[in-house]
């Protein structure tokens, strides 16, 4: 590219597979397997996989108490120090805001000294109280909320199990932490909908004071498609609002994946599952004490996420040496050929896996959102041309895969 700004398209240095697994830094522990809501496209509850049936509604107090020595063990093993602990369902708050504050202390008092616990609850805000955030503010646990916009046209998919809308108890929620706890307030989550108007959705988003956002792209594959998925129409809206965001100087609030990809541009690491290359680090712990992978795999088939290991038998190094949690750390040796050979791989690391997935032919293929995350990336490369000397933060904190 001319201009003497970044150049992005250029061939892609041979990947090293890691000499040794990587260890998990990010642990996601189900408090509570049910929700609240029953929103109408849950890849969760309304996806290929059920396996969440057969497990407990919330995590018994054994459960809790063995995932902080394992949590404990594995920060010890691998001399870390810090970590994240993600509160996670279903809604976590049907746990109880006293039981995830007792769980985080677990952690905390059983780490090694001089490893940091960065905790924070993913909810969808209906459930949030004064009451309940000076529980979690006094035990250091950060809010992030799951919206799908800032109005409650774009929420009307998201109404509880009678089907009433949940946008009246989430926006109160979400007011309630922007406003008397914002200390406390880690961010909004929300899926891209490319049928709406991205810069109202994204302005919308703002009205909530956000000091981040998460956006992501809805959950499909090649055997199952995302909805809408043509003439790339989510790149489309993400570069949208990366304009929008980009051209109000980048203040109004954090966005992880714009920030990640800058940062991927530059050459400068940056860990999402959405893009790069960086090893897997997230391990999830479910109701029943099973330790699974992401949530995201869930999307795919039946029993996608398993590993048949569990904290009561195992340790969180052997799922390091599980067979699929080893694909997932080789970085570009698990990718396709035409990942492997494409000028944007080091940017794009494959796209999230979840997207990847082929029925019979596993996860070895370009994302589903190929054409979309070329447009975005090369969209963000122009962008950065016209400005080379860009300050740039660490990408952002948190979310869930």
């Amino acid at each position: 590219m001319g201009g003497g700004g970044v150049s992005y398209d250029v061939a892609p240095v041979t990947p090293l597979t890691p000499a040794a697994p990587v260890p998990f830094r990010q642990f996601i522990v189900k408090a509570h397997g049910r929700c609240n809501l029953a929103c109408r496209y849950c890849y969760l509850y309304e996806g290929p996989d059920r396996t969440w049936r057969n497990r407990p509604a919330a995590a018994p107090t054994a459960v809790l108490d063995r995932t902080a020595s394992r949590i404990a063990e594995h920060a010890e093993a691998h001399g870390l120090t810090e970590l994240s602990l993600v509160l996670h369902g279903g809604e976590p708050l049907l746990a109880g805001a006293g039981t995830l504050a007792r769980f985080t202390t677990q952690v905390r008092d059983r780490v090694p000294p001089g490893t940091a616990v960065h905790p924070v609850i993913q909810t969808n805000a209906t459930l949030l109280t004064a009451g309940r955030l000076d529980v979690l503010a006094a035990a250091g646990i950060r809010v992030g909320i799951s919206l799908d916009g800032g109005l409650p046209g774009y929420n009307a998919r998201r109404v509880d199990h009678a089907g009433r809308p949940s946008w009246a108890a989430a926006s109160r929620g979400a007011r309630l932490l922007a406003e008397r706890f914002s200390a406390s307030y880690a961010g909004i989550l929300t899926v891209v909908d490319p049928t709406a108007d991205p810069v109202e959705a994204y302005d919308s988003l703002l009205a909530l004071h956000p000091p981040a956002l998460d956006l992501l792209l809805p959950h499909g594959n090649w055997s199952a498609p995302p909805p809408h998925l043509a003439g790339e129409r989510h790149g489309r809206w993400l570069c949208a609002v990366f304009d929008r965001w980009w051209y109000a100087g980048r203040r109004e609030t954090r966005i992880r994946l714009f920030e990640a990809c800058i940062a991927l541009l530059l050459g400068i690491p940056a860990a999402t599952e959405a893009l790069g290359l960086a090893p897997f680090e997230s391990v999830v712990v479910e109701t029943d004490g099973t330790i699974e992978q992401v949530d995201s795999l869930k999307s795919c088939y039946e029993g996608a996420a398993e590993t048949g290991l569990d904290v009561f038998r195992h340790p969180f190094d052997e799922v390091l040496r599980h067979p699929a949690v080893t694909a997932r750390q080789a970085g570009a040796d698990a990718l396709a050929d035409g990942c492997r050979a494409c000028p944007l791989l080091r940017v794009c690391g494959g796209g999230q896996y979840a997207h990847r997935y082929r029925a019979g032919h596993g996860f070895a293929n370009p994302s589903v959102y190929c054409a979309d995350l070329q447009r975005f990336i090369r969209h963000v490369a122009r962008r950065l041309t016209e400005d080379a000397t860009v300050p740039l933060a660490a990408p952002a904190e948190g979310g869930t895969p």
